[in-house]
């Protein structure tokens, strides 16, 4: 009887290369590579979270007379002083970028806070005028209330809850 030969080379092809030099992917490696792409993409996107921007460097500006400092204590809650009433301009606010908080006085003596994180995506709130403004978009948000004013911004400046004891004002 003569001896047959099987070649079973479609029951076992030769092993996938992963060399994109070569022009060698197979397209497990491929989706397993663009998954790993999209999965990385969505971290870093998520990762932003009041973080700072690509553009930010340092929270102080020596030209901004201090607005963008933070105050003499840490943040984390508690009776973290960020400013004096006096520090606040009425129809204005300042800014505290390393408590996260901007600071406004819409009317004489009335002090409201919100967070200093545009809603866009996650800038730092650059300066207040008669209005909360962001300069990576040109958001602009109430003094008043947090409000989107104009810009791109979705949504309101969160507020912050703050505690006033004689003229210092401070995270509650």
């Amino acid at each position: 009887m003569p001896e047959t030969t099987i070649d079973h080379a479609d029951e076992h092809p030769d092993p996938p290369c992963h060399h994109l030099a070569t022009g060698c992917v197979d397209r497990r490696w491929l989706l397993r590579g663009g998954a790993g792409l999209a999965a990385g993409a969505a971290l870093v996107a998520c990762g932003a979270d009041g973080g700072a921007s690509p553009t930010d460097t340092d929270d102080s500006d020596p030209d901004d007379g201090g607005d963008s400092g933070g105050g003499d204590e840490p943040t984390g809650g508690g009776d973290a002083t960020l400013t004096t009433t006096a520090d606040v301009p009425v129809g204005g606010g300042s800014i505290f970028g390393d408590a996260g908080v901007v600071v406004t006085q819409p009317a004489e003596g009335e002090f409201k806070a919100f967070s200093s994180v545009c809603t866009h995506q996650g800038c730092q709130v650059a300066d207040v005028t008669e209005t909360i403004n962001c300069d990576c978009h040109g958001s602009r948000f109430s003094i008043e209330d947090g409000s989107v004013v104009g810009g791109p911004a979705p949504s309101a400046l969160a507020d912050v809850q703050i505690n006033m004891k004689g003229d210092q004002i401070a995270l509650a």
